[in-house]
């Protein structure tokens, strides 16, 4: 691995564990409200599947080593198997598919790179849903009203946020397709 690479796989796993800062409780859901899903999904889309999958691979391994880089500053290995595991590991799957989808359309406008993005939001939403239903016994109805519902909205307007600078940077040429 180049030191370009590894320095932009670094960061971005940085920018994950910053936006987890920013973690607003939801009333009836242990799931919180965070800026962590445009870094995740911008990784996929600016680094390529495999080093965006590295980038939150990354970012779970340093929390699992204990360091609180989670929502509400958590951070051990019991965070990535507990309610909101299901949510982090989507993380991993989620980068990988915003690159891979890029690699293969080229999305370059705002539209096609937002929804670009939102493919990965539902990566990130049925891992979400599958691990509430795991860990806490929930049905599809119950994960569905506590993982998903409340965030559509608010992630939704984070990823048109996302597309746009994307779009702003590949336009200035700063970022180039990924690889």
């Amino acid at each position: 691995m180049t030191a370009k690479r590894l320095v932009l796989v670094g960061l971005f796993a940085c920018l994950t564990a910053l936006g987890a800062l920013i973690s607003i409780p939801t009333p009836l859901s242990v799931v919180p409200i965070t800026l962590q899903i445009p870094f995740t999904l911008s990784a996929g889309f600016v680094l390529g599947p495999k080093d965006g999958a590295l980038s939150q691979l990354l970012y779970l391994l340093v929390g699992a080593v204990g360091l609180p880089v989670f929502s509400r500053q958590l951070g051990g290995f019991t965070v990535l198997v507990g309610p909101t595991a299901g949510f982090l590991w989507g993380f991993v799957l989620s980068a990988a598919l915003t690159g891979l989808i890029n690699r293969r359309f080229r999305p370059r406008t705002v539209s096609a790179i937002f929804l670009c993005l939102s493919l990965g939001l539902l990566a990130i939403y049925s891992l979400g849903a599958a691990g509430l239903m795991i860990v806490l016994n929930y049905n599809i109805i119950q994960a569905a009203a506590a993982g998903v519902a409340p965030f559509v909205i608010v992630d939704l307007i984070k990823l048109l946020a996302a597309a746009y600078l994307i779009n702003r940077l590949i336009k200035a040429k700063i970022i180039r397709a990924a690889s």
